[in-house]
């Protein structure tokens, strides 16, 4: 089957779920040095009729009869074999513009940069590259993402902070391969 670019934030969820190995390197553009580090994500699609929904739609003002549902995402360090720490995860809940569902606004349970609940506005463009616009209350954030292959995807994303500060991250990221993924490849090739 020919690969196809997600053009909805549900179908991107989708097309996310699973486990990934996530290679980073983010650049400091101040005095910090830059890094570098491997994780894992992991990635779970959550229907409407979560509760998570409703509740997150509410907290935001939001009715929550416009959410089309969802994604839950936990991250650990790559060599961490423990069950993720939930203080390490957020959820996601997509409400879309109209039906074409191309554009919308993303509330989250809790920031990456900054830890409190926040809307964000998501766009595709005709390429598939999601784009993801973040007003923190001291910073500014926006994230691309785009599959290059069902199994490997690229991120990139840029903070700006109030004092002028930036930072940058590139994340390549491909699925883990469970056996049940393997013997599936093996018997489509």
């Amino acid at each position: 089957m020919p690969f196809v670019q997600p053009m909805t934030m549900m179908e991107f969820f989708h097309k996310s779920e699973g486990v990934w190995f996530t290679q980073r390197t983010v650049h400091h553009f101040d005095a910090v040095a830059d890094q570098s580090g491997e994780s894992k994500l992991y990635v779970g699609v959550i229907t409407v009729q979560d509760p998570r929904v409703k509740a997150i739609c509410e907290a935001q003002g939001i009715d929550p009869a416009k959410a089309k549902g969802g994604a839950s995402f936990m991250w650990q360090e790559h060599d961490d074999d423990r069950k993720p720490d939930p203080e390490r995860a957020a959820v996601l809940i997509d409400v879309p513009d109209d039906e074409t569902g191309r554009s919308g606004k993303l509330l989250r349970n809790q920031g990456y940069v900054e830890k409190i609940p926040v809307v964000s506005r998501y766009w595709f463009g005709q390429d598939g590259i999601l784009t993801i616009d973040t007003e923190y209350e001291t910073n500014q954030g926006q994230e691309r993402c785009w599959f290059m292959t069902d199994d490997f995807r690229v991120r990139v994303s840029t903070v700006r902070m109030l004092n002028g500060v930036y930072l940058m991250t590139y994340c390549s990221e491909r699925r883990y391969l469970t056996e049940t993924n393997l013997a599936q490849m093996v018997e489509h090739n």
